[in-house]
């Protein structure tokens, strides 16, 4: 939660933030700038994911990962302030990125080998709740801080927050011992595609398209103020109302997938994601902006939990860093492609990003269907072993 409000803030910042700095070696658009800086933090993520996992599951240190991750993450955030050109500003963004890439593949293979498949879903449901409410948290303090105070107070409040979780990880994980004899004992590899089925890709798709989907307005937020009249505390408000549909559904949510099954939730949530994603272009109010995000909220939370779930069910003893680091690279890819997607297409139209995030969600939603292999039956595990589900298939 606290790594989630430290960069949750920067969602509403960095655009704001953009306008006042230099740019002589980048000399685009606004829209276009937002979108790189915001992108390429998910870029560098979402690249390092897999080698992130392969490392943590071969050193075995994954509380370690997360402390060292947030510690350069929290360092990079509060370096913010220090910037005086928008060079600087994709520097700390990529660094920013390496300690995701390594805190997050590391925090989820804690959760699946601490969980049990019959309530993973819920567990997940669960993990993802504490982030929401950092990722919900993180727009409003820093919209009303912006407002209230200054660019400087609101870094120094993210990296607070993220230093602040170094601490309770210290405090509370209790890391279990693992056997990596076995591990250890095979050639090591930066990015083991071996692991990737077409079952894990289609779960790593469908992230992708929510991500993209939910991304999408955050490099648009000057033209939304500009369109809607309003200031950047109202708009971090629409903007955290997808967080707090997804907090009330996330944890049902998961729970659910653990009775009836991920996929059909998977793809539930995608098809419920194009409309409201189409029609964000489209919004001429603030309440209008705030119901289609929390429309946006209940499809994300269908997708999300159950999609870990699913990885995790099928992960391989001791390569749980490794095969949930897919799933994440692919959401963090998402939350990258959205904003650089829509800084770029908005240049000839305002509403053509949205209605390529609702084709992309669509998209989504085939991929899963056709290619997802669900892990669950309807009341029940299945009775095929996890070795067989790893393979991919029909249903």
């Amino acid at each position: 939660m606290g790594d989630a409000v430290g960069n949750s803030i920067l969602f509403i910042v960095l655009p704001l933030y953009v306008n006042q700095l230099a740019a002589p070696l980048f000399p685009f658009p606004e829209t276009v700038r937002v979108g790189l800086l915001i992108g390429v933090f998910g870029i560098v993520t979402s690249i390092l994911q897999p080698v992130m996992g392969s490392i943590v599951d071969r050193v075995g240190r994954r509380k370690l990962s997360i402390q060292v991750g947030l510690v350069l993450m929290g360092a990079a955030t509060l370096s913010f302030a220090l910037a005086h050109q928008f060079t600087s500003l994709l520097i700390l963004r990529m660094l920013q990125g390496i300690g995701v890439a390594l805190t997050v593949p590391a925090s989820l293979a804690i959760m699946t080998t601490a969980s049990e498949k019959e309530t993973r879903g819920g567990s997940m449901g669960i993990f993802s709740s504490m982030r929401i409410i950092g990722f919900a948290a993180g727009p409003l303090l820093g919209g009303y801080l912006v407002d209230r105070f200054s660019f400087s107070v609101a870094f120094l409040a993210g990296s607070v927050a993220i230093f602040i979780g170094v601490v309770l990880v210290q405090m509370w994980i209790k890391e279990t011992p693992l056997d990596l004899s076995e591990q250890q004992a095979k050639p090591f590899k930066p990015v083991d595609l071996s692991i990737l089925t077409p079952s894990l890709f289609g779960v790593s798709f469908a992230t992708f398209a929510m991500a993209v989907t939910i991304a999408i307005m955050v490099t648009l937020e000057t033209q939304f103020n500009q369109r809607l009249s309003i200031a950047a505390t109202a708009f971090s408000i629409a903007f955290s109302a997808l967080l707090v549909s997804r907090l009330l559904f996330q944890i049902p949510l998961g729970r659910w997938s653990d009775r009836i099954g991920r996929k059909p939730l998977i793809v539930a949530g995608l098809l419920l994601l194009i409309p409201p994603t189409a029609m964000l272009g489209l919004v001429t109010s603030l309440p209008q902006l705030i119901a289609l995000r929390l429309v946006q909220g209940i499809g994300s939370a269908a997708v999300a939990a159950p999609a870990f779930a699913l990885a995790g069910d099928t992960a391989p003893p001791g390569s749980e860093g490794r095969q949930m680091s897919f799933v994440t690279m692919g959401f963090l890819l998402g939350s990258a492609v959205g904003p650089l997607l829509a800084g770029v297409l908005a240049i000839w139209s305002f509403q053509l990003p949205f209605y390529i995030g609702g084709g992309l969600a669509l998209l989504g939603a085939v991929v899963a269907w056709r290619m997802v292999v669900d892990s669950v039956e309807h009341h029940g595990l299945t009775h095929a072993p996890v070795e067989a589900l790893r393979e991919g298939g029909e249903d």
